[in-house]
């Protein structure tokens, strides 16, 4: 499968509703609550230091629901049970920040800068149904595909509370991705050679079959500083690869990703270097005997385990389901969130879909939940 190069394009700073205090729901928004603040830059908010590992023994988890279209967050002392830090409301309304109105697939990391990189998708799978646009998709679904979106979502903190927000229009920035048919997933990790923070997703051309490709984003986070390049395609024609999520591990950076083939969605590849020459492994991850995807990969503080975590997208209702592995090769499924005999527990929600989890310092989470509860 040949696969074209898409890209990404950034648009201004928009800004959340100004007159609108806490409590006040917005337009587009989902619910009622306190939200994060949008703030036009950063220069006010002080560089804090990157914390020591041995800091890093809480876990920050951003996910969204069907239900909202919006940004959810939830934080753990454990790594095992996570507590919504808005009682289960958005933290970030997807009327709010996104083109389209809903946002998904959400992701986050902290940069060598001590700073958060959060990234999205501008997606609104029911717009139709609520009345956000007269159509199924924005463009039709014969040309297209599922979906079809062309924007991202970036927003960069150095607290968790102040964000600086960019609407990333992916088809304008380079002329080779005018035909961009889809913009999903996208994550972010340091480049320790570039000395950039790579940003990686799934892409197509056309009506074609789905692929990973990456760029560099600028300081401020706001736009990409060189065309696309190719990241991974599955192997076998017709067979799509989306959810990207890459790790340092050691020496090497493995990828897990979602094929659609069986059996098993979630696959893994590995590569000595985090822009390319992943190896394809058809050795299937998934536990699971439904539908899964949007694998994350985290590591327990203080151990050599790794927790994968995906949406189990196939269940009724949906739910995130979890594996631990210490080589890579053996996956010792943990069950899904609030389960019969799994660790794992949701406390105060429900139905979380294409999350990723961050290591954080507990005074972090600490700060993060008393600005929620000081309403």
């Amino acid at each position: 499968m040949k696969a074209k190069v898409v890209g990404l394009v950034a648009a201004g700073l928009t800004a959340l509703c100004a007159a609108a205090g806490p409590g006040t729901a917005q337009p587009g928004g989902a619910g009622s609550g306190k939200q994060l603040e949008i703030v036009p830059s950063l220069a006010a908010r002080k560089a804090l230091p990157v914390p020591s590992d041995r800091a890093l023994t809480a876990y920050l988890l951003v996910y969204f629901k069907d239900e909202t279209h919006s940004l959810h967050i939830a934080v753990s002392r454990d790594g095992y049970s996570f507590t919504d830090v808005n009682g289960g409301n958005p933290v970030l309304k997807g009327g709010d920040i996104a083109e389209q109105k809903g946002i998904r697939d959400p992701h986050i990391v902290r940069g060598p800068d001590g700073a958060f990189y959060l990234s999205m998708t501008d997606l609104h799978i029911y717009a139709q149904r609520e009345g956000l646009r007269k159509t199924e998709w924005e463009r039709s679904k014969e040309g297209y595909g599922w979906g079809n979106n062309r924007s991202l979502i970036f927003m960069k903190s150095r607290d968790l509370i102040h964000w600086t927000h960019a609407i990333v229009h992916v088809d304008k920035l380079f002329p080779e991705t005018a035909n961009l048919s889809a913009a999903w997933a996208p994550e972010t990790i340091y480049d320790p050679k570039t000395r950039k923070m790579m940003v990686y997703y799934t892409t197509r051309d056309g009506a074609g079959t789905e692929h990973m490709v990456y760029s560099y984003a600028d300081d401020a986070f706001t736009t990409l500083t060189q065309s696309p390049r190719p990241l991974f395609t599955y192997p076998k024609p017709n067979v799509g690869s989306i959810d990207g999520d890459i790790t340092r591990i050691g020496g090497k950076f493995h990828l897990f990703y979602v094929a659609h083939e069986r059996p098993g969605h979630l696959k893994q590849a590995v590569s000595d270097r985090i822009d390319g020459g992943y190896k394809f492994d058809p050795t299937p991850i998934d536990p699971e005997t439904v539908g899964t995807e949007a694998p994350n990969l985290w590591r327990r503080s203080g151990t050599n385990t790794y927790v994968l975590m995906y949406d189990v997208f196939g269940a009724k209702p949906n739910n995130m389901g979890f594996s631990e592995t210490t080589d890579f090769k053996h996956f010792r499924n943990l069950g899904r969130f609030n389960e019969a005999g799994s660790p794992m527990k949701a406390t105060n929600f429900a139905g979380p879909k294409h999350g990723a989890v961050m290591p954080i310092t507990t005074s972090e989470a600490d700060r993060l939940e008393a600005y929620f509860r000081d309403k």
